[in-house]
């Protein structure tokens, strides 16, 4: 296993959930994909994270998977860390996956509770354990109670957070107290990091010691998180809030066109194959948007360009 504490190290600042694009429900859109990529990076983020949520992981082939972890490794080419999503309802789906992640060169995977029937506590921490003793990567955990029906309880976090290979958690439970209560139980740990995986809380949880943010809105305008883990870092209260309130904008226009929590995933697919920068397929059993809402993104990419102008990664 990769030595973990370097590669927590690596577990910091702007790390987005990039989407998918895709050519078929069976095809990569390699063209597509290596224009989104670069976008990202040209954003100056610190990470990038395949196969999460916003890259529709648990609904997409394991070939499928298996291809963008490789082609992702490859033109990244270690200009920054890359981050697996491995989870499944089939463990050794998952465990396979973390094996081509390391053959790839990915520095770490993340894995969610297993979905569809909710496991409980002490079976979530035997099944991370089984998880860990079985990959070759560090493992970061991934609390999403939207989707798994399951919230990892702070005190479960705290004994996971004790076994070898665990080097980190992502929120996206939108819960701030539970968030601080993470941060308080690691307090004395500084090697265990905490990624705040809804962006709307971003700007408050870097201040109050987030160690960093998985902000789906980084595929569209990666530089503006970016500057505000930037401005969080040096105390910038008055920037911070400027640029929050970009983010509240985007969320706010973006996310909910959808009407329902795949808006997001879609709605940001939508943005992006407006820019020309890859296809907006969503995997099945997710449609694109209709003419009627890609006009209401097309609208508000042409009001962004007003409010937050074209660059490298904006």
């Amino acid at each position: 296993m990769k030595n973990m504490q370097e590669t927590a190290k690596l577990l910091r600042g702007i790390i987005p959930p990039m989407v998918t694009p895709l050519r078929s429900q069976k095809e990569i859109d390699p063209d597509g994909l290596a224009r989104l990529v670069e976008h990202i990076l040209a954003g100056g983020v610190h990470g990038l994270f395949v196969l999460g949520t916003t890259g529709e992981g648990p609904y997409l082939p394991s070939a499928l998977r298996a291809d963008l972890v490789r082609r992702v490794c490859r033109q990244v080419n270690r200009r920054v860390p890359v981050f697996v999503g491995i989870t499944d309802t089939v463990f050794s789906e998952s465990v396979a996956l973390a094996h081509i992640a390391a053959e790839c060169g990915a520095d770490a995977v993340v894995t969610a509770s297993p979905y569809y029937l909710p496991l409980g506590q002490e079976e979530l921490i035997g099944y991370v354990d089984r998880l860990v003793s079985q990959v070759p990567l560090p493992v970061v955990l991934y609390n999403i109670p939207l989707c798994t029906k399951i919230r990892i309880e702070p005190q479960t976090v705290r004994r996971l957070g004790e076994l070898p290979g665990v080097i980190g958690i992502k929120d996206s439970s939108a819960d701030m107290l539970y968030f601080q209560k993470i941060k308080r139980l690691f307090s004395e740990n500084p090697d265990f990091k905490i990624l705040m995986g809804t962006e709307e809380l971003l700007a408050e949880s870097l201040l109050l010691g987030a160690d960093g943010g998985v902000c789906g809105g980084a595929n569209l305008v990666p530089r503006l998180y970016v500057d505000l883990y930037d401005a969080a870092a040096s105390s910038d209260i008055r920037k911070v809030r400027q640029l929050h309130q970009l983010v509240m904008k985007l969320s706010t226009a973006v996310y909910t066109v959808g009407q329902s929590s795949s808006g997001i995933f879609r709605g940001i697919k939508c943005a992006l194959s407006i820019l020309g920068i890859c296809s907006d397929l969503a995997a099945e059993p997710f449609c694109s948007f209709s003419e009627p809402q890609r006009e209401k993104i097309r609208e508000f990419l042409n009001e962004w360009r007003n409010v937050y102008p074209p660059g490298d990664g904006r």
